[in-house]
């Protein structure tokens, strides 16, 4: 198969993702808790605390054992904001389910893959995160739930396209 270059090249509803994985953001006082990655994919930019699925793990599972790993807290509720599926010309795939949270018991510390950083709403630093970010993340701050799926030749992103989801309420 040659290597895609826009996403109709990917067959979607066949597409499976080598790793799923989750994010969880943590959103309170007007300010979102993020971290810069210190290893792994997307090592060196700022992104939400987050990882691969381990197991026999639930993806809530998932979402509260990395928020605990990477920055020693325990979040309170978790609310589920939509999916993101990136494919990479390099053939590596991921499938990130999105989650946050208004609650959390500890205090936000650095480890040996994160460091803690705080932002206002208004100034997350878009420009040190991966492309795709600015994109979904105001959805998610706006309690909207989506799909994306991306395209990425390493860290540049070549094409995209977001579908927001309608949540019924019961």
């Amino acid at each position: 198969m040659p290597t895609p270059t826009t996403l109709a090249d990917i067959d979607w509803d066949n597409w499976q993702a080598k790793d799923p994985a989750t994010l969880l953001f943590v959103i309170r006082d007007n300010k979102i808790l993020l971290i810069r990655k210190k290893r792994g994919l997307g090592k060196g930019k700022i992104n939400g605390p987050g990882g691969k699925l381990d197991v026999g793990e639930t993806l809530e599972q998932c979402a509260i054992r990395e928020l605990q790993e990477e920055l020693l807290i325990t979040p309170g509720k978790l609310s589920y904001h939509g999916d993101n599926c990136f494919q990479f010309t390099d053939g590596y795939s991921i499938h990130v389910h999105i989650y946050s949270t208004t609650d959390y018991q500890g205090t936000p510390t650095e480890t040996d893959e994160a460091i803690p950083l705080w932002f206002d709403l208004d100034k997350i630093p878009y420009q040190e995160m991966w492309e795709d970010d600015d994109l979904w993340i105001p959805l998610m701050l706006a309690g909207k739930s989506f799909t994306g799926r991306f395209l990425f030749d390493s860290d540049t992103m070549l094409d995209q396209h977001i579908e927001e989801k309608t949540t019924q309420t019961s």
